[in-house]
């Protein structure tokens, strides 16, 4: 029955994406009234995090985010799936890179390098970036538990990558330790902003909230000597997006694992701070903080009045 729901899905996704974007932007904002005024997707959540990231903002401001994100959300899905149909040159002109050139000293120097960015903007669409660089992209990904969905995203990832450059993230450093031992210059790409056990050992204050955060990132710069590299991403206008890299650790070897870390956390706080609605608000980021479940629950308490 799980088979048969998923081919209707691909199917209507399959035929929905051929529609232009104008169209596509349309049916967009249906899905926001029908998200986020009938069903009311996750927005304990949403505002729960708001909550913690803003404290000392007022309900009409958190609102107002709110409202935005869910416009972006709606619109991130629909321009993910649109990569089914969407042609590199139409990518090109829509996801801007604006100084690749900054990659071009570590290849003349033969260092790989750890890209690290948040769930900001529309990370999807970075399927477009390796004719920009010399090194050999690799997108780290978690594979779905729904065997039929994970295909679908592998589908999309791949839709301009060779398969072998999108890699689990439970084997992510034995193949960049086997690429580091053959002189494969890679950057890889690391989605920083996940939420990893309830006994991970690294907190650190991130939007106001103590923080678990994954070393891996700061691990494999460390140990692999590979400078890292934030990518900014911001959004000019409705359906454009441009990344901007900018290096923040030059010689990781010369940095502890936690300082590494905080650098790219004070990044990604950053850019987030700046257009808040362009973050994944959804994902259940503080999860095991501290504190975090009671307030979560005292902010949709005192917000199921003000989000409509």
């Amino acid at each position: 029955m799980k088979t048969i729901g998923f081919w209707l899905f691909y199917i209507f996704l399959w035929f929905l994406t051929l529609l232009p974007f104008r169209l596509l932007y349309f049916i967009s904002d249906l899905f926001f009234l029908i998200l986020y005024y009938l069903i009311g997707y996750r927005k304990k959540v949403v505002f729960g995090n708001l909550q913690l990231a803003f404290p000392g903002i007022n309900e009409k401001e958190k609102t107002k985010i709110a409202r935005k994100f869910y416009h972006h959300f709606c619109d991130q899905f629909i321009e993910s799936a649109k990569i089914l149909h969407l042609s590199k040159e139409h990518l090109d002109k829509r996801f801007v890179y604006e100084n690749p050139e900054l990659f071009d000293d570590f290849y003349k120097n033969h260092k790989s390098v750890v890209l690290v960015l948040a769930h900001y903007g529309n990370w999807e669409w970075l399927v477009n970036m390796q004719p920009k660089i010399k090194h050999r992209f690799l997108a780290i990904y978690k594979p779905l538990t729904d065997v039929h969905f994970d295909k679908l995203m592998h589908r999309l990832r791949t839709r301009f990558l060779d398969p072998d450059q999108v890699v689990p993230m439970n084997s992510i450093y034995r193949r960049l330790l086997r690429d580091h031992k053959a002189g494969i210059l890679n950057i890889t790409w690391f989605l920083v902003d996940q939420s990893p056990p309830r006994d991970y050992p690294f907190w650190i204050k991130f939007m106001n909230v103590e923080t678990p955060f994954f070393q891996g990132p700061a691990r494999t710069a460390r140990r692999l000597g590979q400078p890292v590299v934030f990518m900014d991403i911001s959004k000019p206008r409705r359906g454009y997006y441009k990344a901007k890299f900018t290096t923040l650790v030059s010689d990781p070897q010369t940095m502890t694992e936690e300082q590494i870390t905080q650098k790219y956390v004070e990044a990604i706080e950053q850019e987030i701070r700046q257009r808040p609605e362009l973050w994944l608000w959804t994902h259940r980021r503080w999860k095991h903080s501290a504190g975090s479940q009671q307030l979560a629950a005292n902010s949709w308490q005192s917000s199921v009045g003000s989000p409509q």
